[in-house]
């Protein structure tokens, strides 16, 4: 079975026989792959009236488990980005009722952000969704074969995912 990057790579291959264009027979395909994920994750919360980022912070908080709440620094390491950016966020998941800010009791000048019941709902549901977008892309594949790819890119991916800092 032929795909888009097989079509790809034999054009450089015809044009640019001068270099070894062998990289792009995997990270093409996983890029492809990415962006088809990006669109199936983004119907999956859109059914769900969720942004990403919006199901980013409530499954953060969803997984923490009982009571479901964070400090705003455990949520910035969790979804990597900057202090304002998380400030903003959660002020619009506030105002949506999907997340409530409560005094930390162990920090006097701290907060603590918790889901609500139609936040964790909210979660819970399109977390059922995305899972069955994201079945849908791994069809073709047995499950022997999906554990062999997931180690795969677990071995690709575990170096960015372990740098200090």
């Amino acid at each position: 079975m032929e795909d888009e990057v097989d079509r790809l790579v034999a054009a450089w291959r015809r044009e640019r026989p001068d270099l070894d264009v062998e990289p792009l027979e995997v990270l093409s395909r996983v890029s492809r792959l990415a962006r088809h994920l990006d669109r199936a994750r983004r119907l999956a919360f859109s059914e769900h009236q969720l942004e990403p980022w919006e199901f980013d912070v409530l499954t953060s908080l969803r997984r923490a488990g009982a009571p479901y709440q964070l400090s705003p620094g455990q949520l910035l390491t969790q979804t990597l980005v900057t202090s304002g950016t998380m400030t903003n966020r959660i002020d619009r998941l506030t105002k949506k009722g999907l997340v409530e800010r409560l005094p930390d009791p162990s920090d006097r000048r701290g907060v603590l952000v918790r889901l609500t019941p139609e936040g964790r709902d909210r979660a819970d549901e399109a977390l059922a969704g995305l899972l069955a977008q994201e079945r849908a892309i791994l069809a073709q594949l047995t499950r022997p074969q999906r554990a062999e790819l997931a180690g795969l890119l677990r071995r690709l991916t575990a170096p960015f995912d372990n740098v200090p800092g």
